[in-house]
């Protein structure tokens, strides 16, 4: 069976059905060029005249062409091409043609395939029937007789007879001899025709380029959300394990705000997944308005300074109300990924923060400190995720941001400050 694999095995198979529907999509074409033969005087024993077929053949070999420069026709020809052409998928282009190139390579490939398919389908139909009798003739009176009626008596003559079965079996292996050389000269060529172009791998590279930010940004909202949360529960858990039978009240407070931290938590969590189930592409829009919609602002600093575990000096100066819903969701997510910095490596058992968030002319500025307390800062070389995040923030809108030790060499004071235009992808105040 592996000898006769090129020719009647899967792929040569599907190929030959790839084949056949390319004879199918031909024949109202072809229809419409015996349609114009007809009107040219050639009617007269139109379907029994070969250079008449061939005559309506030449006629709907245009008509394709001219078909083939639609759009839709390449996603269809690529969607027939990955099922039954054997070709790796990624091979070829997604998507309707929309250059001048790639409507050019579409409708020389849909040409290519309805004119190679319209000739295989002609034989298939003809051929097959035709050495099936050829190859029955000696087992078969009723066959002989029909033959001797048709005046073809040679072929009922004992050594035609004799041979008339290999002639039947050689007239279908030369019949998938053309069909199993179609199909490869189309295997060939549809990488070339319907393979993507330099427009198309762009569009592809744009693509990944928006999903890769999408995620990133996801990450980032993740990190700084869930990170933050659960810094918040375990130093809030830890604190109140400790005095549990000496201060309920403190306990009590505490559960308050693990309370209030996972149920806020939670319901950002929430709108996260349900931007990765949206059935609109995230990434189709300005990366920093996708959040606006779901994600919280300073309006809703309070909260989370009065839950995060944390006692913080707050001290505002301006009207935030002035600064746009890009730029507050952002500056939210900074403060919330300051006070999360604060919890991991903050000095003293119960460290302290102070922050300042000023409106100035221009820019909005975010300066947290946490103080030295009754132990060293922990400071990890190059700053971890939080920070790199908090750089990519301020970046995206076109700010700038600083972190480090800065209260002489020993580290003991960590200042994060970062400065963020008002404005941002040209929003106006």
């Amino acid at each position: 069976m592996r000898l006769f694999a090129p020719l009647i095995g899967r792929r040569a198979r599907l190929r030959w059905l790839h084949l056949i529907v390319g004879g199918a999509l031909l024949m109202p074409y072809f229809l419409v060029g015996t349609v114009l033969v007809s009107m040219a005087g050639g009617g007269a024993g139109l379907f029994s005249s070969v250079p008449a077929q061939l005559a309506a053949f030449a006629c709907a070999l245009p008509m394709v062409a001219v078909s083939g420069f639609f759009p839709l026709v390449r996603p269809l020809s690529v969607a027939a091409a990955r099922a039954l052409c054997g070709v790796p998928p990624a091979l070829l282009a997604d998507g309707p043609a929309r250059t001048r190139q790639a409507r050019v390579r579409t409708t020389a490939w849909f040409t290519l395939h309805l004119g190679l398919g319209g000739i295989v389908s002609g034989i298939t139909l003809a051929l097959t029937p035709f050495a099936l009798a050829v190859a029955g003739l000696p087992f078969s009176a009723a066959l002989r007789e029909s033959w001797l009626a048709a005046g073809s008596g040679v072929l009922v003559e004992p050594w035609a007879l004799a041979l008339a079965p290999f002639a039947g079996l050689a007239m279908l292996v030369a019949m998938a001899l053309v069909a199993a050389g179609a199909g490869e000269l189309l295997a060939r060529r549809v990488p070339v025709l319907l393979g993507p172009t330099p427009e198309d791998r762009l569009a592809a590279a744009e693509r990944r380029a928006a999903d890769l930010a999408v995620r990133n940004r996801l990450a980032r909202e993740l990190h700084d959300s869930v990170g933050h949360a659960l810094s918040a529960v375990t130093l809030q858990a830890g604190a109140a394990r400790r005095v549990l039978d000496r201060d309920p009240e403190f306990v009590r407070r505490a559960l308050t705000a693990i309370e209030e931290t996972t149920r806020r938590t939670v319901g950002e969590l929430d709108a996260v997944v349900g931007l990765l189930r949206r059935d609109e592409e995230p990434g189709s829009g300005d990366p920093g308005d996708e959040g606006t919609a779901y994600g919280p602002g300073l309006d809703a600093l309070d909260g989370l300074l009065a839950h995060c575990g944390v006692p913080v000096a707050y001290e505002r100066e301006g009207d935030l109300r002035v600064v746009v819903p890009v730029v507050s969701r952002e500056a939210y997510r900074i403060v919330q990924e300051g006070l999360s910095n604060v919890l991991r490596h903050g000095g003293g058992s119960t460290p302290t923060a102070r922050l300042l968030i000023a409106v100035r002319e221009r820019e909005l500025e975010i300066v947290m400190e946490n103080p030295p307390g009754d132990r060293p800062v922990v400071v990890r070389p190059g700053g971890g995720r939080g920070l790199r995040g908090i750089e990519e923030r301020a970046a995206l809108l076109g700010g700038r941001s600083e972190a480090g030790p800065y209260d002489g060499t020993d580290g003991s004071t960590w200042r994060l400050a970062v400065r963020l235009p008002l404005t941002a992808h040209g929003e106006e105040r």
